[in-house]
């Protein structure tokens, strides 16, 4: 009897995707049946590009509504896949293949965005899209676009002046002025390592702490208010609970220490108000340098069941 010989299996690369995204006309990030959302629309394009099925693993899952400004993804794909993507007559180098793939799934997306547009009876400029790739790169496969993150900043935009109607999908418009002082003596308070239970919409299996470094307001120039948020990483719903019980808190509906007296009870029964999700924008995404992205992914993994308060 013959021995069989297996045909060389072409090894796998992983990419790094960094993009951008307007939520308004998207039901959130993470794929679902029969509902438009980011990585569906990205993974379908890439299933068509690449003749197989893709899956993408995200920095932060952003729900329905939210924006973003800098999301970062990625994917494991065969090399010989990759290599394919190079122009014609051009080197299959990184920078060569990475361009090519950002301009073909750019093209792809626009045309789905246009004739999304037009089932809804709406006209776009040519080219444009709610979703754009900005960058693809080969990285090691180290790296995780979820569990190598060490840092999320967003920053949610409120309007308590003029209204502009040009800011209405990315600011929520608040009607009276905004006690930014007690709002910033409050935020204080949410500061540092806690159990955010009153604060998140808890996942099955899931832990609550988290590591809160940043949650500040301050007026623009342009007279819009600007929440920025930072931390390790954020739970369900947690940045707009945070603004939520904040925004209590600025119209005189509560103290300034009445958020830091939800933190404390630990508690779904009182929860923090959530804020409505299209004045909330992902910002940037922080990653250590190379080296320590296998040791921070592991670092991530570990479940946290005890913290300091």
């Amino acid at each position: 009897m013959g021995t069989v010989t297996e045909e060389p299996t072409s090894p796998t690369v992983r990419v790094r995707l960094d993009l951008a995204y307007d939520g308004t006309h998207f039901h959130g990030w993470a794929a679902q049946p029969g509902l438009r959302t980011v990585q569906g629309q990205i993974e379908a394009a890439l299933e068509t590009l690449m003749r197989s099925p893709t899956a993408l693993t995200v920095a932060g899952r952003t729900d329905a509504g939210v924006h973003a400004r800098h999301q970062v993804a990625h994917m494991d794909m065969l090399e010989d896949a990759w290599r394919a993507l190079a122009p014609r007559n051009a080197p299959a180098t990184n920078e060569t293949v990475g361009a090519a793939l950002v301009r073909r799934l750019n093209g792809m997306l626009a045309r789905t965005y246009a004739q999304t547009m037009v089932e809804r009876g709406l006209t776009v400029p040519r080219g444009t899209a709610d979703v754009r790739i900005h960058a693809a790169s080969v990285v090691s496969a180290d790296f995780d676009a979820r569990f190598a993150a060490t840092g999320r900043h967003y920053i949610y935009r409120l309007a308590d002046g003029t209204v502009d109607p040009t800011r209405r999908y990315d600011c929520l418009w608040v009607e009276g002025g905004l006690d930014l002082d007690a709002m910033n003596e409050a935020a204080g308070h949410l500061l540092g390592e806690h159990d955010f239970l009153a604060y998140c919409r808890p996942r099955e299996g899931a832990t609550t702490i988290r590591t809160l470094r940043e949650l500040s307001l301050t007026r623009t120039s342009s007279g819009l208010v600007e929440c920025r948020v930072e931390a390790d990483a954020f739970c369900h719903s947690m940045v707009r609970s945070l603004v939520g019980a904040l925004l209590m808190v600025g119209t005189g509906r509560r103290n300034a220490h009445w958020p830091r007296e939800l933190l404390e009870a630990k508690s779904r029964e009182h929860a923090a108000p959530i804020a409505p999700a299209h004045g909330l924008t992902l910002e940037a995404v922080d990653y250590p340098d190379e080296s320590r992205w296998a040791e921070r992914s592991a670092q991530s993994r570990r479940r946290r069941d005890d913290c300091c308060l």
